[in-house]
Parts: structure tokens; C-alpha cells; sequence
């Protein structure tokens, strides 16, 4: 499988994918899932002006992404795969059934949501849809680094990395 990592980061592409996570698994390429920016063509721009040109980004929505995940996973070239979100996660872990385990790795404090570690915040909704993706056999960690412990999704929902 050439997917090394499939994230959950509301940021979608930065710094810290690019050469926090990009440089340890020598990501040749990002599959960015984004109905929103798969059909907007100055934000897939921006977005490419984020990663270095030897670094290969495709934009899908969830429907061209379940289609076209066989073929990523297949590909010889190590690749991650990200969402900005935990239902576009689910709604591609229900049209594929192939996604083995989902990082959660950045989503950010907005109204609604209550501080479960650091670099993550959850509704009450969106931990419960956490669960339902374990629910579903999808190994479900929070790691915001590749040098940090990734923490189960117990200890995600307990707040216990922050500790």
C-alpha cells in the first residue's frame, strides 16, 4: 500500500504535512479529498504553492477519490491521503471500505467544540463519528508529529495527551 498515512487536518496542506510528515515517510505525492476544492481552481493553486515541485498533488472530491483510491494505494510511491474533516473521512471510508486507519492530526477550536488535546477540538457529533470510524474497523489515532506517541482513540476522547 503506497498510502503511508491517511490524516485528518482541518489546515489541509502546510508546513507541518509537507516537511513535518513529507520528509520522515519521503511523501511523493498528497491526495487532497475536498468536494469544495476539487472543483476550485485558485484554491487548488494555493494549495500547490504549499509543496514542493517534486511533490505531486491531487485534488478529488469524494466521489472521483473512491473511484481513484485503488489506484493511489497501488502506486509505488509512498503518498498520503487528507481531509479537512472527520465526514468527509467517513463518507470515503463508506464508499471505499479500504482505509485501514485514520490519523487524526489537526482539527481546531471553533464555537461548538471542546479542546481534547492540544491540536484537537471535537463536538460532542464529531467524537461520536470518531467512534462510528472505529466502529467500522478503522484504526483511529491522534498524532500531530511524526516524533509524538500517537495516542488511541481513547485517550483522544479523554483528553489524556494533554496530560
Amino acid at each position: 500500500m503506497a498510502i503511508e498515512l491517511y490524516r485528518i487536518d482541518d489546515r489541509l496542506i502546510h508546513g507541518q504535512v509537507v516537511v513535518g510528515w513529507g520528509q520522515p515517510l519521503g511523501l511523493a505525492f498528497i491526495v487532497l479529498v475536498d468536494d469544495e476544492v476539487a472543483g476550485s481552481d485558485w484554491e487548488q493553486e494555493l494549495y500547490r504553492m504549499g509543496v514542493p515541485p517534486e511533490m505531486h498533488v491531487y485534488f478529488e472530491s469524494v466521489d472521483t477519490a473512491a473511484v481513484r483510491l485503488g489506484t493511489y494505494q497501488e502506486d509505488q510511491r509512498p503518498g498520503l491521503l487528507l481531509t479537512a474533516d472527520i465526514n468527509t473521512m467517513i463518507r470515503l471510508v463508506d464508499a471505499t471500505g479500504s482505509i485501514p486507519a485514520v490519523n487524526v492530526g489537526g482539527i481546531h477550536h471553533r464555537a461548538g467544540r471542546s479542546q481534547r488535546l492540544r491540536y484537537v477540538f471535537l463536538t460532542p457529533q464529531e467524537a461520536d463519528d470518531l467512534r462510528q470510524l472505529a466502529k467500522r474497523g478503522v484504526l483511529v489515532t491522534a498524532q500531530d508529529v511524526p516524533a509524538a506517541r500517537p495516542l488511541s482513540l481513547d485517550e483522544l476522547l479523554a483528553g489524556e495527551g494533554n496530560r
